[in-house]
């Protein structure tokens, strides 16, 4: 988790003011957008396990409006110290999935799911290096593999082939339906 988060808080710290409106692998969505979702979602954590607080905007259509960075730390900071009042080894955890409670340690690796992908997300937008490492990725296969059957329809796109010479997070991002040799050539703001 504490990797997952980091990555996430770490590259969204290096979006320039001329970078919300780039283009992102998540279709459709900006920077921005794809920030804000990726915020939505841990506070969409933190909301299920304390049942307090939560997003406030549906976290899959976000707005193009940009982010503050302090509120990706919040939501972050939020997340955490809801995991942190989990016992290890507690068998259900509500979750805002809707596949329902999982497991104490499906739930964070759930969470650092989408941070990681997320941070992916932006990393290369920005055309930085990906913070999703191949250990990293081999840490979040199993979760995606629970997820992905559920939440394939709405949350992950179709899984992609994959290719010789794939790491483990290129096989982890086929996995969850997108391209780890994105970005197209030529891509800028959305509608250009």
């Amino acid at each position: 988790m504490t990797q997952a988060h980091g990555a996430l808080r770490s590259v969204v710290a290096e979006v320039g003011d001329d970078q919300w409106a780039l283009r992102t692998p998540c279709e459709k969505w900006n920077v921005a957008q794809v920030v804000r979702h990726a915020s939505g979602d841990q506070l969409g954590y933190a909301a299920a396990i304390t049942g307090v607080g939560g997003p406030t905007e549906d976290p899959f259509a976000p707005s193009e409006g940009r982010p503050e960075p302090s509120s990706v730390g919040a939501a972050l900071d939020a997340a955490a110290a809801a995991f942190a009042t989990i016992e290890p080894g507690t068998p259900e955890v509500p979750s805002p999935l809707p596949i329902g409670p999982l497991s104490a340690e499906s739930v964070v690796s759930a969470a650092a799911l989408d941070a990681a992908v997320h941070a992916w997300d932006v990393a290369v937008a920005l055309g930085r290096p990906s913070p999703l490492t191949p250990e990293l990725a081999e840490q979040l296969m199993p979760i995606a593999e629970v997820m992905a059957g559920p939440l394939r329809a709405f949350a992950f796109g179709p899984a992609i082939e994959g290719e010789p010479g794939d790491d483990a997070a290129a096989r982890l991002l086929r996995f969850l339906g997108r391209r780890p040799d994105w970005p197209p050539a030529g891509l800028g703001t959305l509608g250009s």
